[in-house]
């Protein structure tokens, strides 16, 4: 698996799909997932209508920069927003929303790339659009799926569906895989899919096991704030796609993104929950092929 570094101390791992001629797609993964998490069928199937596909592992999670010295309990932190004491909250967490947008820029100059089509999912999402905010010049178009703004009162998860997210899962490679049958709570109630959850989990655990890199990553996506006034002003061409089954970002975040971009395109799409089922592929790259066209 290549790597790319992107900054100092900062190496980012990636795979590329299609010819290096054809508009780059970057894709942007979320919370604890690695860039596996786009199936490499999904992938190919994008490249095979014309693009650059570019997938990668978000720094602490894959193959991907891990920041061991900065250890992060979830539980003392949650406590910490929970309580308000913020400020306590910003110093258990080592980056930001910004930082992991800049590692996804940084990758696509290291590839040589002046300006690519960003799409994030869930918290990939919020990534691409600090991505599209802070440095416009480089966004071709933004598509922002199952995510949110920043904004507490938009996107909240169910109460099931966030004790699954926040609860640890075992260490040991059964245990792991069994566990993430936990992700059904937010999955597509038509197509969710329990042997491709551990299919997808067996994958994870045995590429790069890491579960230190979580506590890390949700500080950096609690902590990020409200995008709501740059959102405003964007200036980049936005596809918002989410489902309408989503439990764990509830479509609230996704229209109030459309909202907030000026001319941004909704697609809310029936029976995705929060998850791209392989039944509902064509529509999704379909969207995402158009959107980048």
């Amino acid at each position: 698996m290549p790597l790319a570094d992107v900054s100092p101390g900062v190496s980012i791992a990636y795979e590329a799909f299609g010819d290096p001629a054809d508009p780059p797609v970057l894709l942007v993964m979320g919370f604890g997932a690695q860039m596996i998490a786009w199936h490499e069928d999904f992938c190919r199937a994008l490249a095979e209508r014309g693009r650059y596909v570019i997938r990668y592992d978000n720094r602490d999670s894959g193959l991907s920069t891990k920041f061991d010295r900065h250890p992060v309990d979830i539980g003392r932190f949650v406590a910490a927003v929970t309580s308000g004491d913020v400020a306590a909250a910003l110093a258990m967490v080592p980056y930001g929303l910004t930082d992991m947008a800049e590692d996804g820029l940084g990758l696509l100059t290291a590839l040589g790339i002046e300006r690519a089509h960003v799409v994030g999912a869930s918290m990939g999402g919020m990534i691409a659009q600090t991505m599209a905010i802070a440095r416009p010049e480089r966004v071709l178009t933004l598509t922002s799926m199952m995510s949110s703004t920043g904004e507490s009162e938009y996107g909240q998860a169910t109460p099931e569906a966030q004790a699954a997210l926040l609860s640890p899962k075992p260490r040991d490679r059964e245990g792991y895989i069994a566990a993430s049958e936990r992700d059904l709570a937010w999955a597509s109630k038509r197509y969710g899919d329990p042997a491709a959850l551990r299919e997808l989990a067996a994958d994870s655990y045995d590429r790069a096991y890491y579960p230190a890199g979580v506590g890390r990553q949700l500080g950096a996506m609690i902590l990020g704030g409200s995008r709501a006034e740059a959102l405003r002003k964007l200036q980049v061409p936005t596809l918002v796609i989410h489902g309408l089954d989503d439990t764990l970002i509830d479509v609230s975040g996704g229209r109030r993104t459309a909202d907030l971009v000026p001319g941004a395109e909704l697609l809310l799409v029936p029976d995705m929950g929060h998850d791209r089922p392989r039944e509902l592929w064509p529509e999704i790259i379909g969207a995402v092929a158009a959107h980048t066209g």
